[in-house]
């Protein structure tokens, strides 16, 4: 367990009912991270744009206003903190949408405890800064240190999880990837959700890297993985 990295974290935890409320700050507590947590969609929001929080954890069903409207909002400002939705249904349409709004993950209730940490700490062991310099593949660019990724002049906004799968690309560029590899490499060996998640993530990213007129640059291999190529 990255005990530095979880030590100095602040997650914010965005949810109304008061039981499953205090669970989550006892559980994120005792485990070294900094917890806030608030109970209505347009406090958290608030929250989430004053605090800085490291990471969100938002329940999809709030007053005021709902998860989904949040993290809307958060993405629509710009704000690209990780933000992982808690929802009841575990319907594909659901997590599409949750996705769709800028989720950058999601946990279907009950969950526990385990399972929400480790989805966390995939989202908290992220470096601040590297000693690599810029990827760089035809005319797609990431900084590893900014984080800032462009196509041409073109600056691609991403979310974390989105981020964290181009970068990976962009480090094997040329080299086929299965599924299994980007599995565990971006989501982590102990990733329990839906596996159909990496072809979520690829199409998402593809609609923001691969603009009209602009060559594609993420292939498919049926049947084994993905591979960044021209």
């Amino acid at each position: 367990m990255p005990e530095p990295e979880s030590s100095s974290a602040h997650i914010l935890v965005i949810e109304d009912e008061a039981k499953l409320a205090r669970f989550l700050e006892t559980g994120l507590t005792y485990e070294g991270y900094r917890v806030s947590v608030v109970g209505d969609g347009t406090a958290g929001l608030a929250a989430a744009r004053t605090q800085n929080p490291d990471l969100v954890l938002l329940d999809w069903m709030l007053p005021e206003i709902s998860g989904l409207e949040v993290c809307r909002q958060l993405r629509l400002t710009g704000n690209r903190v990780p933000v992982v939705l808690m929802t009841a249904s575990d319907e594909v349409a659901a997590r599409a949408a949750g996705l769709e709004a800028g989720a950058d993950d999601y946990v279907v209730k009950p969950f526990s405890l385990q399972e929400l940490l480790a989805r966390i700490r995939i989202y908290l062991q992220h470096p601040k800064g590297s000693p690599h310099g810029q990827l760089v593949f035809m005319d797609l660019t990431l900084d590893p240190v900014t984080r800032e990724v462009r196509r041409g002049e073109r600056q691609v906004e991403l979310t974390a999880k989105e981020y964290e799968l181009l970068r990976y690309l962009m480090e094997h560029p040329r080299q086929v990837l299965t599924r299994q590899q980007i599995l565990e490499h971006v989501w982590g060996h102990d990733f329990a959700g839906d596996s159909n998640i990496i072809e979520v993530y690829i199409r998402y990213l593809r609609l923001k890297i691969e603009a009209p007129g602009e060559k594609r640059l993420i292939q498919t291999v049926r049947g084994v993985g993905y591979v960044l190529r021209d």
